[in-house]
């Protein structure tokens, strides 16, 4: 192989040339450490369904009751992570790719992962669930009707979408399939951001009370 007028030889071989390194710190010492449950809450639905706000206020309440959180937002993991992608199908499978790779080593950490994305196709969040083993990934269905969440659309992207100006926009010129068995489903035209989070704590995390 030519590279830079020079000849290489034997280029790496990624796939032969790594193995699984045995740590002696495992995922159930990391939780036993922070005495909780390890799991990814995997919110999808579409922009303006309230998903930001209610993870937002989900990891506020969990953080003040001592537990360890992260919470993975759509938005600012492209600005570093994902940054090189854009909006395309192909580009969006890749975006849930890497996500769900960063929420599986969250979770291995032992913390409780709150993962916040449109993330449309149902395979993709397929094969985010298949990275974990059962129970540590829940799919948290954010459910409000394309009509309601134009009408919220507090960062005017529906409005570009309409006008042309915003190509590959969710539930405009791109599909969003619904979650067919997610977990939970939450309404968000009949529940408040607070009523959505206590129902997560209470059904989902099984953590009583959270003050």
């Amino acid at each position: 192989m030519l590279v830079a007028n020079a000849w290489i030889e034997f280029p790496l071989r990624r796939a032969t040339n790594i193995r699984w390194q045995q740590l002696s710190i495992d995922k159930t010492a990391r939780a036993q450490q922070k005495h909780q449950q390890p799991v990814c809450l995997w919110f999808t639905g579409l922009s303006g369904s309230g998903k930001s706000t209610i993870a937002n206020l989900l990891e506020k309440r969990l953080f003040e009751a001592g537990r360890h959180t992260y919470l993975l937002d759509g938005d600012n993991i492209r600005h570093g992570l994902n940054r090189d992608l854009g909006f395309t199908e192909v580009d969006r499978v890749e975006n849930i790719r890497r996500v769900a790779e960063v929420a599986k080593l969250m979770v291995d950490a032992g913390l409780i992962v709150i993962a916040s994305f449109i993330s449309p196709f149902q395979a993709d969040r397929q094969m985010a669930r298949q990275l974990f083993p059962t129970g540590e990934f829940v799919e948290v269905f954010i459910d409000a009707p394309l009509a309601e969440c134009e009408k919220r659309d507090v960062k005017g992207l529906y409005a570009k979408a309409r006008r042309g100006e915003l190509k590959n926009f969710t539930g405009i010129d791109s599909a969003y399939e619904r979650p067919t068995q997610p977990e939970l489903r939450l309404d968000t035209c009949l529940m408040s951001a607070e009523t959505c989070v206590e129902e997560i704590i209470r059904s989902v995390l099984n953590i009583n009370p959270v003050v």
